[in-house]
Order: C-alpha cells, then sequence, then structure tokens
C-alpha cells in the first residue's frame, strides 16, 4: 500500500532527523518557542506513531528498538563536543516513542475492529 511506504518513509527520515539534530553543534540547530523536554515529546511520539503505522506488526518489538535507538543517541553525545547526554532526555525520549507506538497499535486495532484500513 502507497500510505505504508508513506508512513516508512516519514518514520525513516523522522529518525534520521533525529540523529542529525542530536549530533551537530548546537549552532546549528534551529530554535523554537517549545520547551526542550515538548521538543523531544513531539518527535518521538511522532516517530514512534510513524513506524508503528508503516510497520503495521511486532509493536513491542518496534517499541524496544526505540528505546535502544534513545539510548544509542544520549549514549552518542557523550563523545559529542558542546552536547549534554540526560538520563532526563533519555527517559522522555524512550517513554514518548513508546507512547507513539503505543497509540499506532490503538488505531490498527480499532480500525481492524470495525473492518476498516489506512
Amino acid at each position: 500500500m502507497v500510505i505504508n511506504v508513506a508512513f516508512r518513509t516519514a518514520a525513516w527520515l523522522m529518525a534520521a532527523a533525529i540523529v542529525v539534530l542530536s549530533l551537530v553543534p548546537p549552532v546549528y540547530r534551529p530554535t523554537t518557542a517549545a520547551p526542550h523536554d515538548i521538543e523531544h515529546l513531539a518527535i518521538f511520539v511522532a516517530t514512534g506513531l510513524a513506524f508503528g503505522l508503516g510497520y503495521r506488526c511486532r509493536h513491542l518489538y518496534q517499541a524496544m528498538g526505540l528505546i535502544v535507538f534513545a539510548g544509542a543517541i544520549e549514549f552518542a553525545q557523550i563523545w559529542d563536543p558542546g552536547r549534554h547526554a540526560r538520563i532526563v532526555d533519555f527517559i522522555v525520549d524512550a517513554t514518548s516513542a513508546c507512547v507513539g507506538t503505543l497509540i499506532a497499535w490503538l488505531v490498527l486495532r480499532a480500525l481492524s475492529d470495525r473492518k476498516l484500513t489506512i
């Protein structure tokens, strides 16, 4: 399905954006009016949602993979000058990714119960 490809593409592009924005020097990062934790929450929920809707099975494994991804991002920041690895960021990122994956699972389950698809 075309929609699956769109969600998969969006998921991988968001994951790539997370890597880039997490590892570039802070002067190259765009700034928003949103608080730091809200920025993290938004991108990781969206990424979890896109993976969950793009890859419609094994959502638990997706969530576990996104937790590892969030940890790897924070771990990589240890060696990146000007960046700071924070346990709070990891907790927000991992939890948000799991919430996004859970929302995708719930949406797919609700649509399945009604014999609908997206």
